[in-house]
């Protein structure tokens, strides 16, 4: 086994090193990462401003999809909402001069929030060379309208798809899996005019991993140049034990990944990409304690995106304080110190980075 260059990622820094920030903030940019890399060098548990962060615009869904934490208990107990857009700027107006990525979304569909448009011109404004992401399950009405709105300020449009036909509308429940064919159709098409990025998620359960393949060959139909598939993460997910995880140590898996690669290979359009399979699983391969943080739609920073339910844990609220005190709060920094001590808070149990063994495949892996 061996391993490839994600095509994906190489183009999205280039992207950001075409645009870095100017005058002042040039040099705030620059001493932050300096800043960053002296801090690790130190093995502090402080962190510089982020590279990266995920905004939840909202947690309200038009589905309910069996692989969504926010369809047990955990997400029974959530308070549900949509951001408010002066708080939502004031924490891009914190981290503008240093981040390279911001991605507005999380548990619920991002499109239900009417002010993306506004808000990716804003960010844009700020610099120009400041990725932004969305996701979306392609179930909106006009999707592709409301898309090409927001187009010139968009640099990737994830769409999740998690099987096809009847599988994909069993685990994606309330789902049309026709209507969401003919969706992501005129995405792709809005994206490729645009020079936007689109890729599948593939979220991998027992019902749906014999469909990887297949969706390989939708990918490649639909003009879709990346797919990534991720396995179920069951730390939000508390119906499911950990067990579950069995599921992808047998051969019929392995074999199916095989195909799946094969299939991308074929095709010689789409970048297929996998989660690390191969490094030893264990909380210190989680790299969410130090970079791609997550602040819910009502500005509570959780530890991270498969579990952003701030009621189990959370580092404070980023629109009552700020980002920067909330990261570097007493209690997000003795998180961190059991990074470094290897030990699995209670929070993060279950969770596939943590408790999902290694995997040995006969293929080229690319990693998402």
């Amino acid at each position: 086994m061996s391993y490839k260059l994600n095509r994906r990622r190489l183009k999205k820094i280039y992207n950001r090193l075409k645009n870095l920030p100017r005058g002042v903030n040039f040099f705030k940019y620059t001493f932050n990462k300096i800043d960053g890399f002296l801090l690790k060098a130190a093995k502090s548990t402080k962190v510089p401003f982020p590279s990266s962060i995920m905004l939840e615009v909202t947690n309200h869904c038009n589905l309910a999809c069996i692989t969504c934490p926010r369809e047990y208990a955990y997400g029974d107990a959530m308070d549900k909402g949509t951001i408010d857009s002066g708080s939502m700027y004031k924490v891009i107006d914190e981290v503008a001069p240093y981040i390279d990525s911001i991605g507005l979304t999380g548990l619920g569909e991002t499109l239900l929030y009417k002010k993306l448009e506004e808000t990716l011109r804003y960010i844009k404004e700020k610099n120009k060379g400041i990725q932004t992401f969305i996701s979306t399950n392609a179930h909106i009405p006009n999707a592709d309208v409301y898309i090409e709105k927001m187009a010139p300020y968009l640099d990737t449009v994830q769409i999740s798809i998690d099987g096809v036909h009847k599988i994909y509308e069993t685990v994606r429940a309330k789902s049309d899996y026709s209507a969401f064919i003919e969706t992501t159709k005129k995405i792709a098409a809005v994206c490729k005019r645009h020079g936007v990025a689109v890729m599948f998620n593939f979220v991998a359960i027992k019902e749906n991993f014999r469909q990887m393949k297949d969706v390989v060959e939708i990918a490649s139909g639909l003009g879709i140049g990346h797919l990534n598939i991720t396995p179920v993460n069951l730390a939000g997910i508390t119906a499911w034990g950990a067990d579950y995880y069995d599921l992808f140590y047998g051969d019929d898996f392995k074999n199916e990944i095989k195909q799946a690669y094969e299939a991308a290979r074929r095709s010689g359009t789409v970048n297929l990409t996998i989660w690390d399979i191969k490094k030893k699983n264990e909380f210190k391969k989680c790299h969410l304690p130090w970079n791609h943080f997550y602040v819910s739609w009502d500005g509570w920073m959780t530890p991270c995106c498969a579990k952003p339910f701030p009621k189990e844990l959370n580092f404070g609220n980023v629109f009552q304080t700020s980002l920067m005190r909330c990261l570097n709060s007493k209690e997000y920094r003795a998180f961190r110190q059991m990074w470094y001590d290897n030990t699995t808070p209670d929070f993060c149990k279950k969770c596939h980075v943590v408790d999902l063994k290694p995997l040995e495949l006969d293929v080229d892996i690319i990693l998402n």
